[in-house]
């Protein structure tokens, strides 16, 4: 099938590069684009976008480097196979905000990565380019009034009560300002149907895990490494988690219901639904 992309926005403001590059991505993200399938040449896609040569070398390095695109010398550009490496969160969530109904259930330790993926979707809602329905968000995080594995002490590797503060501050912080966000969609008329729901449960929070639509997972570990930070105004070095540095892999249903992907997804699914109706408990931020 000839690839034909959808209309660009006249009133988009990104450089002309950005443009393309998330017109392509839309594409694969959605399979209009098929993994292992080889992209228009560059003068096609010259033709196709009515931007110079340049603009599209710039937006397929941009998709290379997301790792949505392979470049292959003598052969030209193919789509990659998403399950080659790992995928970045971000690009997802917001085609995901092009959907009627958006759900996001995320796990993790302290819902930072979600609260910066869904900077770039709310504010497109705000301006009229996004208009889902309704948007269904659920956050389970580890109780930090609670001892955990980590963070701990560097020095001799102890609970500190004060490292558990400080974590409890950053989770509400970010979960009170993801569900103010998304609550204002709906007070401002923009979103008819909106709710974010936080969940606690008592155990450290190993890795991250992003549901996107029921349909897209994204699963990384969050590695242990040495750390110095401020708590009640004393630096104290200490063994952290670190989010920032969790590689994310990606796991679709559209690759098939028979593949690796689909089943990955479903795992997830099944996982994430036992804990948030079994040890889970009602986390209210405002209240915190």
């Amino acid at each position: 099938m000839t690839f034909v992309p959808e209309p660009l926005d006249p009133d988009d403001s990104r450089p002309p590069y950005e443009q393309v590059a998330s017109s392509l991505g839309a594409a694969i993200r959605t399979r209009r684009l098929a993994p292992g399938e080889k992209l228009p040449s560059h003068s096609k896609l010259t033709e196709l976008y009515g931007f110079a040569r340049a603009t599209i070398q710039r937006a397929l390095r941009d998709l290379e480097d997301e790792g949505l695109v392979v470049s292959r010398k003598g052969s030209g550009v193919y789509v990659r196979n998403r399950t080659e490496r790992p995928s970045g969160l971000r690009p997802y969530v917001e085609q995901a905000f092009s959907s009627q109904n958006v759900s996001i259930d995320f796990a993790g330790f302290s819902s930072e990565t979600l609260h910066a993926a869904l900077q770039d979707p709310i504010d497109k809602i705000r301006v009229g380019r996004l208009t889902p329905a309704s948007v269904n968000i659920r956050i389970l995080v580890p109780d930090m009034s609670l001892p955990q594995a980590a963070p701990v002490r560097l020095s001799d590797g102890a609970d500190d009560p004060r490292l558990r503060n400080r974590m409890h501050g950053l989770m509400v912080g970010f979960t009170r300002g993801i569900a103010n966000q998304v609550h204002e969609l709906s007070l401002l008329g923009l979103v008819p149907e909106t709710r974010v729901q936080v969940r606690v449960h008592s155990g450290t929070q190993f890795f991250k895990l992003y549901l996107v639509n029921e349909e897209d997972a994204f699963f990384g570990y969050y590695p242990i490494r040495p750390n110095k930070v401020v708590a009640q105004g004393e630096a104290i070095e200490i063994y952290d988690l670190i989010g920032p540095d969790a590689t994310l892999f990606h796991y679709s249903i559209n690759e098939g219901e028979s593949s690796s992907g689909a089943k990955q997804v479903e795992q997830a699914r099944m996982w994430f639904d036992s804990v948030w109706t079994t040890i889970g408990r009602d986390f209210d931020p405002d209240g915190a």
